[in-house]
């Protein structure tokens, strides 16, 4: 590479690979990772409140629906929303902020007592959670040398399967506990309750944590804060090997023309300057969005960014109704074989047969008992998915994100065509969980795809904007199944098989990534 950088600046990948790689990175993976692990118990967590909550709030099937999707319809309009402040005001910022507003709310949905309004808590639960997930891989990845940024990003979806396994297990202690019941008049505070409040709680633990990490360097060179880029540089370098700052071997780096940004170009002031109480400022944060949305609906950037959220759309819609779901077959198989041993049914028949029995006798629950083998089974899903997340990192070198990309969306497809011919809860159980292991890890692969597809300004509201596609179809999937699985329950089986073969069919279209430097 030779030492002209040293006179006349570096650019990031010579900067960044000077840092070296060591304990800095090792802690960043774990407060991303373990962000993206929560994103995965508050998305899921609404699974565990359905069956557990219905007599408090005197849920009917249709009400089960809409609170699936109200967290969803969050996530809709949140993704963009956090998105585009991220790539003007800075990723630390913003995920500080999605992390602190999704535990204090999820610690007051915790006390309501109506409805509407605990839906209204998800809703933001929702809105929070999305900016989190959407900007969790980009702020990792900007820390990475060229070299392990695939490899390192791809560890990510190790956290996800944490995050499932948590899950239930903190389900498990919690729901089933029966003397934790709080009640005052018409307050009461459930054992579910106390789980809701118990999953918000390392959103804040995160959200305080993350106070001590920098900025992206790589976001502040493109903003042109040149001064504090070097600065944070000069810690991780610091951190990395143990020396003195002073001696990290680069001086200056290399400014770059910028290409975008209007404020920027028209003032000295860097874009994270900008106030957002200040009605001129905000004018110029406002165009500054203007001008990269349109650029990521512009040639060379629109084939990858329609290519990114139809194959987002297909795959989360899939992939968040079942799994959401799930938890309720699961529970209606076992009510299903507790009164008809040795009995064998299809999913649909199983739907049919316990709704219509339910309706007459126990409309709300009141009587039922979660049984045990639910958060059994949903335990067993999600410690499924530990061989796929170890066979990600370790070979996505030598095959690809592609290669990972078409496979897990093919297979998934089969297996969702294979849940119509699922006759006991045994199988019903096996299916579900080469589903979960395979489609959470095309989830993340598409995360990691995008880091390599889209440049530093546009690379948050490119992930941002592919989760909007994904969750608005988590949203229809969520409210349609609910009705359907009730009424026709192949409608739903062949519509999300079909959107994960055509998912899998427009990856081949994908360009191959993690070889070349960031942009």
């Amino acid at each position: 590479m030779g030492l002209d950088f040293l006179e006349h600046g570096a650019d990031f990948e010579a900067a960044i690979s000077a840092t070296g790689f060591g304990r800095f990175h090792f802690c960043l993976l774990a407060v991303t990772g373990l962000i993206y692990a929560n994103t995965a118990i508050g998305i899921t967590i609404v699974s565990f409140v359905l069956p557990a909550a219905t007599c408090d709030f005197r849920m009917t099937s249709s009400d089960k629906g809409w609170l699936t999707a109200a967290p969803m319809l969050g996530m809709v309009l949140g993704s963009y929303f956090w998105g585009c402040l991220a790539d003007t005001k800075g990723r630390k910022v913003v995920l500080v902020s999605t992390l602190l507003i999704d535990g204090f709310v999820g610690i007051l949905s915790s006390f309501v007592q109506i409805l509407p309004v605990f839906m209204a808590c998800r809703f933001i639960n929702g809105f929070s959670v999305a900016g989190a997930m959407g900007i969790c891989f980009p702020y990792l990845g900007e820390f990475q040398q060229t070299k392990y940024r695939e490899k390192i990003l791809c560890w990510m979806e190790m956290f996800w399967t944490l995050g499932v396994i948590l899950l239930p297990l903190i389900a498990w202690g919690i729901i089933p506990i029966q003397g934790i019941r709080i009640e005052n008049g018409s307050f009461s505070y459930d054992s579910w309750n106390w789980f809701v409040a118990a999953c918000a709680v390392p959103s804040l633990l995160l959200g305080f944590w993350l106070f001590s990490f920098p900025e992206s360097p790589k976001f502040m060179m493109e903003c042109g804060d040149y001064d504090d880029a070097l600065a944070c540089l000069k810690n991780i370098y610091r951190q990395n090997t143990g020396d003195d700052p002073d001696n990290y071997p680069i001086k200056s780096l290399k400014e770059k023309v910028r290409t975008i940004s209007v404020a920027s170009q028209s003032s000295q002031k860097s874009v994270r300057s900008l106030s957002m109480r200040k009605p001129k400022d905000l004018k110029r944060l406002f165009s500054e969005i203007w001008v990269q949305t349109k650029a990521l609906c512009r040639p060379p950037y629109l084939k990858y960014t329609i290519l990114t959220c139809v194959i987002q759309f297909g795959l989360t819609t899939s992939y968040y109704t079942l799994m959401i779901w799930f938890p309720e077959l699961f529970n209606r198989y076992e009510e299903f074989e507790h009164r008809f041993p040795n009995t064998s049914a299809s999913v649909c028949d199983v739907s049919g047969i316990v709704v219509g029995d339910e309706a007459v006798a126990d409309p709300f629950d009141c009587e039922k008992i979660i049984d045990q083998s639910v958060y059994m089974h949903t335990l067993i899903v999600g410690l499924a998915c530990i061989p796929t997340s170890l066979w990600l990192p370790l070979c996505v070198h030598k095959l690809g994100a592609k290669f990972f990309l078409i496979f897990s969306l093919g297979v998934a497809g089969l297996v969702t065509v294979g849940l119509y011919y699922v006759q006991n809860s045994t199988q019903n159980l096996v299916l579900s969980c080469i589903f979960e292991a395979l489609t959470s890890l095309a989830i993340s692969l598409v995360f990691c795809v995008l880091v390599d597809l889209f440049p530093t300004n546009l690379r948050v509201m490119a992930a941002a904007l592919s989760l909007t596609a994904g969750r608005g179809g988590g949203l229809i999937g969520n409210l349609s199944f609910g009705y359907l699985i009730d009424i026709n329950c192949i409608v739903p089986i062949v519509v999300f098989s079909a959107f994960l073969f055509i998912a899998a069919i427009l990856c081949f279209f994908l360009p191959k990534t993690g070889q070349e430097a960031l942009d």
